[in-house]
């Protein structure tokens, strides 16, 4: 087991993690919209509704993520790889492309989703170089589909095993977790 390590080599095996990719909208206080692409998104809690993902602290996203800030994350479908790339890129004029979005309600929603997580800041915890940023679930939309994934610097889908039916690891295990 290797303890020296460089930062790429560190990158690249948190990259064997194999993710969802997900993009989180948000508004500035100017009124400026805000799309970071972040496969960094979890959940936390049931009860209370509560998700997380990260941020680069040095995004000139982050003043939309005060404490009580609206956001939504979106999950993406395995159709959405424009998405994905786009909101990805370090520029303000993420949603100058005509990707379907609508800013209203605020913040933007993205047409065709897999999911949207309507959400609002429950809290904001400095993590090293990133932010962590805690969620209180509002609302959800879902919708049928492929999820787009990420791995080893790929972005690809996710196909079911066939041979494993469908499982809810929380049923019938409540006495399991300590």
């Amino acid at each position: 087991m290797s303890t020296a390590f460089s930062e790429r080599e560190l990158r690249d095996a948190f990259g064997l993690f194999a993710t969802g990719v997900t993009v989180v909208t948000a508004v500035r206080p100017d009124g400026t919209p805000v799309g970071v692409t972040a496969n960094s998104f979890s959940s936390v809690s049931l009860e209370p509704p509560l998700l997380l993902w990260c941020l680069a602290g040095s995004s000139s996203a982050a003043p939309a993520f005060m404490q009580g800030a609206p956001f939504a994350v979106h999950i993406l479908g395995h159709q959405q790889l424009d998405l994905a790339l786009n909101f990805a890129r370090r520029t303000h004029e993420k949603f100058e492309l005509g990707h379907g979005w609508r800013n209203r309600p605020q913040p933007p929603h993205l047409a065709d989703a897999l999911c949207r997580f309507d959400s609002k800041v429950h809290a904001v915890h400095a993590g090293g170089d990133h932010l962590i940023i805690v969620g209180e679930v509002l609302g959800i939309a879902c919708a049928p589909g492929t999820p787009l994934a990420f791995h080893a610097g790929r972005f690809g889908n996710f196909t079911a095993d066939r041979g494993i039916g469908k499982i809810d690891i929380w049923h019938g295990l409540e006495d399991h977790w300590y």
